[in-house]
This record gives C-alpha cells, structure tokens and sequence, in this order.
C-alpha cells in the first residue's frame, strides 16, 4: 500500500470519528437550547400555582387542566409576536358589566408600565355597537374576532392568559358585581407581573 492510500485511510478514519462527536455536541446543543426556552415559562406559572410572590392579592386565576393552546382555540400564534396574551373571551352580547370588564383589564394591561410591550390584550368580540367598537379601537385592546373553535370550547365569559409558545394555561373568572371590578383587574395585574418576573421570554 501506497504512502499517499495511507494517509487517505487516516483521514477517514479521523474523519469518522469526529463526525459521532460533532454530532453529540450538535444534540446537547439543541437540548440545551430548549431547557434555556422552556424554563422561565416553566418557573413563572409554578410561581403562580405556588404563590411564591406576595402581592397582597389574593390570586384569582386558575391553572387550566389539560393541554390548551391558540390553535385549538382557533387561533394563530404567529400572529402574535411571541407575546404574552390577555385574552378577553367576551359575552355574545356586551352589555355594561361587559364593557367595565374591558376598562378594568385594560387598566390592568396599562399598569404594567415598562412591560407593555411584552403584552398584548385581546377581545375576542361575538359583536359590538359602532359606539362600543370606537371605544375598542381608541384603547389598547386589540379586537379579534372570536373563532367558532373558541365559542365551542369556551362556555362563559373570562380573562384567558397564554405564553409567547401559544400556551393558554391561566383563566380568570369575572365576578358578577360590578363593585368587583376593580379588584379584578388588580389580580390579573399582579398575576401577570409574576410571570413576567419569572420569564425573560416574550
């Protein structure tokens, strides 16, 4: 054999055995890649199931049982930006207490201040006045139209928050006494500011 076919068979050889090793570094990476993505979620809704932040609020939102996501709502997470969502799964009819609903959140969604632009609210609307959609319009929420999936799946009125991966995971329920009001949307503010503590994401 050759001088020149050995030094070929050493660097295939050497060639076969970085591949198996670039391959394993490849895998870490991704893995790792994923942990770093999915933590801060992680951290931030066991932060709200454990209370681990004293706001002086009670929490009112509750974890949802079982997987729901957007799309299974019907809609389109890349529509969003990778943001943290409130979503206001609004009555068929918008009647007062559904209309201070939608200032109490919105109240809520400006309080957040600085952290704004990590969220966007939106009204998941089954109709509105001219009047009501004016009001809409000049606020931060934005208006979506509810899909057919969301009316299947969703039986009352509520305050749903999903993750930057689409992940509806927090429901609120709204009271019914308007007097009520106020303290709700400061609940869903210090909700919302547990998770965006505990997440960098989004």
């Amino acid at each position: 054999m050759s001088s020149n076919d050995t030094s070929e068979n050493d660097a295939a050889n050497k060639s076969n055995q970085v591949a198996p090793k670039s391959k394993a570094k490849s895998r870490r990476s991704f893995i790792l890649m994923l942990v770093a993505f999915a933590l801060p979620v992680i951290l931030a809704k066991l932060a709200l199931e454990n209370d681990w932040l004293a706001y002086g609020v009670t929490n009112q939102g509750q974890l949802i049982e079982g997987e729901l996501t957007l799309e299974k709502l019907g809609l389109n997470t890349s529509d969003f930006d990778e943001q943290w969502l409130i979503l206001y799964a609004m009555p068929e009819n918008c009647d007062g207490h559904c209309e201070q609903t939608l200032e109490s959140v919105h109240n809520s969604y400006v309080a957040l201040g600085s952290a704004m632009p990590r969220v966007t609210p939106i009204a998941l609307s089954q109709g509105l006045s001219s009047q009501q959609l004016k009001r809409v319009k000049d606020s931060e929420w934005q208006l979506v139209p509810m899909p057919s999936l969301a009316k299947n799946m969703i039986d009352n009125a509520q305050i749903l928050v999903a993750d930057p991966q689409g992940n509806v995971f927090l429901t609120h329920s709204i009271p019914e006494e308007k007097s009520k009001l106020s303290a709700f949307g400061k609940q869903i503010l210090a909700d919302m500011k547990k998770l965006l503590k505990y997440s960098r994401i989004g």
